[in-house]
């Protein structure tokens, strides 16, 4: 998870990364920064709490400049701690730096360890500090940031999606393997990279593509450079950016979220059909999904179940106290559509099961006759590494059990899950194109006691500068004049 922005517009951008972020928070609720850069002098706010609760008007008013990162923070690597809130800021050399990173690295603790040695010291427990330090120490032997950045790219294992400021330049960079998100497009004075198109949306901005696995940009408000540094034999797209992540009206990979989640209950209806009168998702990431089940099946859609839309997401809570009690607070049964009836509820997954439980439980006490748990995501065997907070198979309902015990666990009437192959044919690309290891336990990336799905990883040689005849595009946006006075 978290979400990451970069922006470089010529009518400012303090403003336009709040925009921004606020249309990233589904993807992190624990903190929320921003930081930017204006003749010589570096801004920053950064606190914990949401986007809204983190910046107000005199705040941004005060984040000057042209250029600047931004990041809402769910934390996987690094404890929820005021030192670790991104983005990571530091000045190095009359430079100043801003960077955040969605992603988890498998060989962060050996970078720290072979940096400490070299005498590098930590003031975070963040793979993002880590990945600063790889670029900063290049950059003190005497190479330029293209060029630092090249290196850090070869020394990187495991999901990163990483925006970076230098100054007043603006660079982004993509793990070889495209494992999470990260798009770039035009505001209406500059351009933009983000985690998901829907922060280019809300500037009113245009989405130019997805910044390809292995590619490093360096945007500014009139064009952008793409080098691509590193090459896989495939990407490993994660798969649960599409059941569950990103927002729904969000693109990834030329796939709109939306219609790949209505493709998904439909395919859940020809493989489980249920007698029911109606078709109930649990809001709202199981929404497209339901969708989907009821035209599919002709069964009335309707809500039973009602969410507190100050809520944020109970999945991404940070401890399972929490997570429980959020359930209560966050949705209430809708008594008159589930009493006495025979309910098809559907939600994107089932983690560790606890929740669903606390669901099913909730419409049975409000009159709910039969409750079928439709679950758009294969049955969760193995725990993530690479950004997504499922870390022990002990916490995983279904790593040790079949679904009937997984049924009668959660209290249902009955429970399928949609099959792999289905989930794949629904998110349009090919199987061998997903990251598919919290489901079938093999990895795209080496770790320590787990399969892994070999990827022959090709890394352009040379640096920046001598490489510039490799370079897959410049763009150019024609310069328009600013709006403000």
């Amino acid at each position: 998870m978290c979400g990451i922005v970069g922006i470089a517009d010529a009518g400012g951008v303090s403003f336009s990364l709040y925009h921004a972020l606020y249309a990233l928070q589904h993807r992190g609720q624990e903190s929320a920064g921003i930081s930017t850069y204006s003749e010589g002098c570096f801004y920053k706010h950064k606190d914990q709490g949401l986007v809204g609760e983190v910046f107000d008007e005199a705040t941004l008013q005060g984040l000057k400049g042209n250029v600047g990162v931004g990041h809402v923070r769910y934390p996987t690597t690094g404890a929820n701690l005021p030192e670790n809130i991104q983005p990571f800021n530091f000045r190095f050399r009359d430079h100043f730096f801003a960077l955040a990173h969605n992603g988890n690295l498998v060989n962060a603790a050996q970078l720290r360890a072979e940096y400490e040695q070299a005498g590098e010291i930590y003031s975070t427990t963040t793979d993002t500090e880590v990945i600063a330090s790889v670029i900063v120490d290049e950059y003190r032997k005497g190479h330029s940031i293209q060029d630092a950045i090249v290196f850090c790219m070869h020394k990187l294992r495991g999901s990163y999606s990483v925006v970076l400021m230098v100054d007043d330049e603006l660079y982004a960079f993509r793990d070889p393997l495209g494992i999470k998100p990260l798009c770039f497009g035009t505001t209406p004075r500059g351009h933009i990279v983000a985690s998901e198109s829907v922060a280019i949306d809300v500037q009113g901005g245009t989405l130019i593509r997805e910044v390809r696995p292995g590619e490093m940009l360096r945007l500014t408000p009139d064009g952008y450079e793409s080098l691509q540094i590193t090459m896989a034999d495939r990407p490993a797209h994660c798969i649960f950016e599409f059941i569950y992540f990103a927002r729904a009206d969000a693109v990834i990979e030329d796939q709109l979220v939306y219609d790949v989640r209505r493709k998904i209950g439909a395919s859940l209806y020809d493989e489980a059909p249920a007698k029911a009168d109606l078709v109930s998702p649990v809001p709202d990431s199981g929404t497209s999904i339901a969708i989907g089940f009821a035209h599919h099946s002709g069964i009335p859609y309707l809500e039973g179940l009602m969410k507190n839309r100050y809520m944020g997401r109970t999945f991404i809570k940070p401890s399972q106290k929490e997570r429980e009690l959020a359930v209560r607070i966050k949705l209430n049964p809708i008594t008159g559509h589930i009493c006495g009836k025979s309910v098809v509820l559907v939600d994107d997954s089932i983690v560790r099961g606890t929740t669903s439980r606390h669901i099913v439980d909730l419409m049975k006490e409000s009159g709910a006759e039969e409750v079928h748990v439709r679950i758009g995501s294969p049955p969760i065997k193995a725990p993530c590494y690479l950004g997504v907070d499922m870390p022990t198979r002990e916490e995983l309902i279904a790593s040790d059990k079949e679904t009937q015990q997984v049924r009668e666990s959660i209290n249902a009437t009955s429970l399928h899950h949609i099959t792999l192959d289905a989930l794949v044919q629904a998110i349009g690309l090919p199987k061998e194109h997903l990251c598919t290891g919290c489901l079938t336990g093999g990895y795209p990336v080496p770790i320590e006691g787990e399969a892994c799905l070999a990827r022959i990883v090709d890394f352009v040689g040379g640096t920046y500068q001598t490489k510039l005849g490799t370079l897959w595009e410049k763009g150019k946006t024609k310069k328009r004049p600013s709006r403000r006075k």
